[in-house]
């Protein structure tokens, strides 16, 4: 089996409280552990991260014992990086023993072609965030933002996340419809000229959507961790989505 979650947004300041976040998504972890040939982490796992040559932030530790100890039993782990997870550099990679992907991935797995990726660099993008985007990801921007003592970047950071939030904590993103998400007209289009994926796989949006598009392709935005508590499976044939209980995946129908 084959998994996919993302925008789980771990160590967000609005989370009621973290740490039973936390050990839900460990809890789930667990339970794929029978069964996982590869998992796939499309992007916003954590709410805010940055990495310094020489010091980690402190949390997580047990979110990424879990994931390490599922590494260490063969499981493959891809970390895409998000808008929130921006700066992942080396240090997971290496002490975990997980790909970093930042961009898209394209990868045939079983009998099917899929395209990976967040969803923030895809489609029409906002003049705005287009900017922001690039400042975030420029390594001379980079340096100087690390020069900065941590106990003034990171309350700023998760300040800056609480009211950047594009969706109302009370209020459930939902699929609007195709006219309404930009990654189905994107989708749409690549699909046409790429005729051969199969699946178009993203988070970012929040919204939790299985679309099939007009080639026959599907598009599936993997919900959150804050709403729907949801992940998609891959069995060699379908790709399902899943909403996590607590004990047990739910199929989404």
């Amino acid at each position: 089996m084959v998994y996919f979650i993302s925008d789980l947004h771990l160590g967000a300041t609005y989370m009621p409280d973290a740490r039973v976040h936390e050990q839900r998504v460990i809890t789930w972890l667990d339970s794929i552990r029978h069964d996982a040939t590869e998992l796939y982490l499309l992007g916003d796992i954590l709410d805010y991260w940055f990495e310094y040559r020489t010091v980690v932030p402190r949390g997580f530790v047990r979110f990424f014992g879990a994931l390490a100890s599922l590494a260490d039993s063969g499981v493959k782990i891809y970390w895409f990086i998000g808008n929130h997870d921006i700066w992942l550099f080396d240090y997971l990679r290496d002490e975990i023993g997980l790909t970093v992907i930042d961009g898209v991935l394209e990868k045939t797995i079983g009998q099917h072609r899929f395209f990976m990726t967040h969803g923030d660099g895809v489609g029409e993008l906002p003049l705005t965030f287009r900017m922001l985007r690039s400042t975030f990801r420029n390594k001379f921007c980079q340096k100087l933002y690390s020069a900065i003592h941590p106990r003034w970047t990171i309350p700023f950071a998760h300040r800056w996340s609480t009211s950047s939030r594009d969706f109302c904590k009370e209020d459930i993103p939902r699929f609007e419809g195709p006219d309404n998400e930009p990654l189905v007209k994107f989708s749409e289009g690549y699909s046409l000229e790429h005729p051969d994926i199969d699946f178009f796989i993203f988070g970012h949006r929040h919204a939790l959507v299985d679309y099939p598009l007009l080639t026959g392709a599907h598009m599936i935005i993997l919900g959150d961790w804050i709403h729907h508590f949801s992940y998609a499976s891959y069995d060699g044939n379908n790709v399902l989505l899943y909403r996590w209980d607590g004990k047990i995946g739910i199929p989404v129908v």
